[in-house]
């Protein structure tokens, strides 16, 4: 199988890219990134692209499946309107090619509460993103909506407090659904369900993701 990967320089798509590697499945992982990744692999196609510039890597998106993991926060893309760009044009972009080049699995690194009526711009953003991929038509098609990551080496400091918040309220019986879960399980399961072959459109959500 021949995996492509956006967003491979980020928490989810690193461990991703690692399991991908490691598993005889996947005879080819090709990723798309605007920085290089430090290592290499025989397994391992990189290329370093200007994702504002998609008539120069639509054509390279051809494979088996698409791992979309590409994301921001709001203060590294310093407004909405960049955080739009990057979670939402390039991903959205880059599904559209693969569908086009003939590409049938997708799976997306989503939200929690992703909603594309919702009030709040970070999950409406998301849920906006989940509808129109539904639409391109892949006949498997994966969006896993994971609650708060626990990333290693994270140095955000909203993060950090978040996941022991959540930690203290799980510690006690509340907010169960939204329990701190480690990238590498999500990474995990976007695997499992590629390597499933179920035929479908499926959202899985937060805890449940543990189970896919």
């Amino acid at each position: 199988m021949k995996a492509l990967v956006i967003g491979a320089t980020g928490a989810v798509g690193r461990d991703l890219v690692e399991q991908l590697l490691k598993d005889n499945v996947f005879e080819r992982v090709t990723v798309f990134v605007r920085r290089q990744l430090g290592f290499e692999n025989p397994k391992l196609s990189v290329h370093v692209i200007d994702f504002d510039r998609p008539e120069q890597w639509q054509d390279l998106l051809r494979g088996d499946v698409l791992f979309s993991c590409l994301g921001t926060t709001i203060r590294a893309a310093g407004s909405q309107a960049n955080q739009w760009k990057v979670d939402y044009t390039y991903q959205y972009e880059a599904a559209k090619a693969a569908r086009e080049n003939g590409v049938e699995t997708y799976a997306l690194v989503s939200s929690i509460g992703a909603d594309p009526k919702s009030k709040i711009f970070y999950t409406r953003m998301k849920g906006e993103l989940e509808e129109a991929v539904k639409k391109l038509g892949f006949p498997a098609c994966y969006i896993l909506q994971p609650p708060s990551l626990v990333r290693k080496g994270s140095d955000r400091f909203g993060e950090k407090v978040g996941v022991v918040a959540l930690r203290a309220f799980n510690a006690i019986g509340l907010m169960r659904a939204y329990k701190p879960m480690p990238t590498e399980e999500v990474a995990a399961a976007m695997v499992r369900l590629v390597k499933g072959g179920r035929r479908a459109s499926e959202t899985i959500v937060a805890q449940d993701i543990l189970k896919a």
